[in-house]
Parts: structure tokens; C-alpha cells; sequence
């Protein structure tokens, strides 16, 4: 109980010490200069792993960065990676519309494994990539990772009609514990209605999954065994793909951290536990991770609860209570974030309630005084010119959450380009989505198990 006392005492502290901060004037942070343009050099810098690591760690690649063995010079614009970004929010807000909380999973955590996570907007997205091996011998995959799926796939040969891919496709032949399952399994029938599981003219399970941003994905489910680092997971339940998805991003497929029965970490809790983490890396030449059976936080962590949905298992949600620019709490009332918020890797920049984007787009210019406003891009519409020379600079912004947990975002968890990376919402009733780009450089770490969601500054 003392212990338990002193951690609400530090909390309250910290949150009420940040709060302070409006009194002795504006406290600005660097812009990086790799946030606004592509990194020259690669920099290889190291992520700094959880503390209990006994996992493996495998260093991945931005696509387009200068470690790629391969770089391309073709970059995705911002208005596209944007366009889908909202048919994504949009999906997954029309999905919590009317639902109510559900129950938790709890089970405990067992050992660890880390893998890297790199940025990936080379793959014409914004989402995070890891690299995998999946089959006897184990076949090289470069795979989205997605909190918001459960069902993980690779496309598979035969495949004429593939996008491409920067691997080869993974063959099934090949691989010497590769199986497929039948209609009439247990696995087939647990993918449910959502998945639409068929049967093909050789009696297999087929399935499609639709995802937010309008693709689908029509496969074999299949199992075999998978490679994360260091560690193997056999019998590793998957979708065989041989059929082309609703776009082409150069990923070899995905891998579903949700927390339904199909996903990575599910699968895996036998030996992982059902805790997890990753740390999504602030430029394409800096390096993330992602490590099953993650530590259960610790000082270094802040904490809040975790909010599960029976309806919509995959989905992990908290509870965003205010917002902090430059020390001073914006003036929002408690009841414009009554809509939930949900913590997603798979969207970009976090969508807001309007009334609370309203206060924030406010307040960050009032800020930003010194650089004159420029033409907004996409569906971001609070924007400056960089263009009058020395390094800008932008005023702190915090999140904080129910019990306490503030977290200061890194400097390239606040602007897209010369862009604020915030949005707002079509009504303040609408569910919150915290994005990908305020997650950059803080571990995340899901413990299912605990009921919590933690944030470790600085991990990567």
C-alpha cells in the first residue's frame, strides 16, 4: 500500500510539475531536421531494448533509407499515405460506433522475444515493418505489423496476379512443415463469420479479411512454423495468400497483434504470456522493436487501464482525460473525450474529438507565432513555413490519460513534415485514435494480462 502511495504521490507530482512549466515561460523543443526531409546517412542507431531482455534482436531497414540494400527513390506522397490513413480511422470508428466494453484476458507472462521494428513508409505506407522467417527452411518475410488485426497472412506461390514484394514470394513446397487446414477443422471455424471461411475444390479452408483502409486478403489458412529472431514458434497459424490484395505496397504480408484468438501474441501466449511491446523509431534511418512476453512496466514506465471490447476483440483501447501544450492544459471540458480512445499502430496521426482540436490547433499556433502559417496538406490543416532558415523549433505537447500517465511526445511525435500531427474527428462523439506518429520513440507496451497499457520514454 505504501509503495502503491508513493507511485500516485510521483505521478500526481510529475503531471502537477509539467502543469508548472506555463509559469516560467515557453519551453521549445528542436525540430529535427530528418523530420522534414529524408536522412542523408545511416545512422544505425541502436534501440534501447526493454530491460529484461532475454530475447533476440534482429536490426531491420527503412525500405527507402540509406541502410536499404535496395533504396528507392520513389516516395509515396504525403496526400496518399494521408487518404489512406483516414479510410483506416474512419473504418475502425464506425466499427466502435455503439459498442460497449467488454471483458479482459488474463494470463501471465512466460519468457521474451524481441524483434526490431523500422519505420515503413518506403512501402507506400506509413506503418511498421518487421522481418521474419516463416517454413523449414525458414523464408525470409518483410510483414506490416498491425495492433488492430488478428489474422496474420504472406503472400504465397502460385501467385501471378501478386503485388510485388521485396522478398520472393514464400513457397509452400519448399517448406517441409507446411500444412493446410481443412474445412471441417477447429482452426477454419474459429476464423468465424467475419473472416468468410470457404472451402476450396481440394476441401482447404479458405478465408477473406477486409481491412480498414479498403484491402482485402483472400488465403489458405495454413500453419507452419514461424522464426522470430532467435526463437521458433511451430505450428504458427497463418493466411497463404495467392490471390491480390485491393493495393500495392511492397509488403510481403502482415503479422496481427490484436488480441483475438488468430493473432501473433494470442498464438504465442503459451510461451510469451500475453504481454507485449514495441517501439515505433522517430526517422527511416533509426531502428524500432517489437518484443513478445514483454516485462510488466516498471519505474522507467508510466501506466493507464486497459479497455477491452467483446464485440471487437482485436482492439486495444485507454482513456485520453486532457492535453497539455507548453505546461498549459487546454481548456476542454472532461465529456468531449467520452468517446474512447484507442491506441493503434496502423494509423498514422492521431484523430481528436473536434472540440479538443479546436483548443490544441489554437494553442500549438499561438505557439508557433514566429513561422508564418502555409497551405495545409491533406486532411492536416495546421501548417507552417520552415522556409525563412535557421532549425524551427515547436512548443512541448503532453497526453494524458486516466490514472495519471502523462507522456511528453518526442519532438517527431508532434509534426508530419511542417504539418501538426493531429486531425480532428467528424463529431466529438466519435472514438479518439492515438496514431503512430505520437507512439514514435516511447516502448508500448500492452500487458493483457495486467489490464494496462505503459509508456517508456526515449526506449528506441
Amino acid at each position: 500500500m505504501a509503495t502503491a502511495m508513493k507511485l500516485l504521490l510521483l505521478l500526481v507530482c510529475s503531471y502537477h510539475s509539467l502543469l508548472a512549466h506555463a509559469r516560467h515561460g515557453p519551453s521549445y523543443r528542436v525540430l529535427a531536421t530528418g523530420s522534414l526531409s529524408p536522412d542523408a546517412v545511416c545512422t544505425e542507431l541502436k534501440a534501447i531494448l526493454p530491460s529484461s531482455g532475454s530475447g533476440t534482436t534482429i536490426p531491420l531497414h527503412h525500405r527507402h533509407g540509406p541502410c536499404s540494400p535496395r533504396p528507392s527513390k520513389e516516395m509515396p506522397t504525403l496526400e496518399e499515405m494521408l487518404r489512406r490513413d483516414q479510410l483506416r480511422a474512419g473504418y475502425i470508428q464506425r466499427m466502435f460506433s455503439g459498442a460497449t466494453n467488454g471483458t479482459r484476458d488474463n494470463r501471465a507472462q512466460q519468457s521474451e522475444a524481441t524483434v526490431p521494428s523500422t519505420l515503413g513508409s518506403s512501402l507506400d505506407t506509413l506503418e511498421y515493418v518487421i522481418t521474419v522467417g516463416i517454413g523449414s527452411p525458414a523464408a525470409t518475410q518483410t510483414i506490416l505489423i498491425d495492433t488492430g488485426s488478428d489474422v496474420s497472412w504472406v503472400q504465397c506461390k502460385p501467385c501471378p496476379e501478386c503485388h510485388s514484394q521485396v522478398d520472393a514470394l514464400f513457397d509452400p513446397s519448399s517448406s517441409s512443415t507446411y500444412s493446410s487446414f481443412s474445412c471441417d477443422s477447429a482452426a477454419c471455424a474459429q476464423l468465424g463469420e467475419e473472416g468468410n471461411p470457404g472451402c476450396s475444390s481440394s476441401q482447404q479452408c479458405q478465408y477473406t479479411v477486409h481491412y480498414a483502409d479498403g484491402s482485402s486478403a483472400t488465403a489458405t489458412y495454413s500453419s507452419d512454423t514461424l522464426t522470430l529472431g532467435s526463437h521458433t514458434i511451430s505450428g504458427f497459424q497463418f493466411g497463404c495468400s495467392h490471390a491480390k490484395s485491393g493495393h500495392d505496397d511492397l509488403t510481403d504480408g502482415l503479422m496481427g497483434l490484436g488480441g483475438g484468438p488468430q493473432s501473433l501474441v494470442s498464438q504465442t501466449a503459451g510461451t510469451f504470456g500475453t504481454a507485449f511491446s514495441y517501439c515505433l523509431p522517430p526517422t527511416p534511418a533509426s531502428t524500432g522493436f517489437l518484443t513478445l512476453g514483454a516485462a510488466s512496466g516498471g519505474a522507467d514506465f508510466v501506466t493507464t487501464p486497459m479497455i477491452r471490447n467483446d464485440r471487437i476483440p482485436a482492439y486495444y483501447q485507454v482513456a485520453l482525460e486532457a492535453i497539455v501544450v507548453d505546461g498549459t492544459q487546454l481548456d476542454v471540458p472532461p465529456s468531449v473525450f467520452s468517446g474512447g480512445s484507442l491506441m493503434d499502430s496502423g494509423t498514422v496521426v492521431t484523430k481528436l474529438p473536434p472540440t479538443a482540436y479546436s483548443a490544441l490547433s489554437s494553442a500549438f499556433r499561438a505557439g508557433m507565432a514566429q513561422y508564418p502559417p502555409a497551405q495545409g496538406q491533406g486532411i492536416l490543416d495546421t501548417c507552417f513555413d520552415f522556409g525563412g532558415g535557421g532549425v524551427p523549433s515547436v512548443p512541448p505537447v503532453s497526453l494524458v490519460f486516466a490514472g495519471g500517465a502523462v507522456i511528453n511526445l518526442d519532438v517527431d511525435g508532434i509534426m508530419l513534415g511542417n504539418c501538426l500531427a493531429f486531425t480532428a474527428n467528424e463529431d466529438d462523439n466519435s472514438l479518439s485514435i492515438i496514431g503512430n506518429v505520437q507512439q514514435r520513440t516511447f516502448e508500448v507496451l500492452y500487458d493483457v494480462g495486467q489490464s494496462t497499457v505503459g509508456f517508456r520514454a526515449g526506449a528506441c
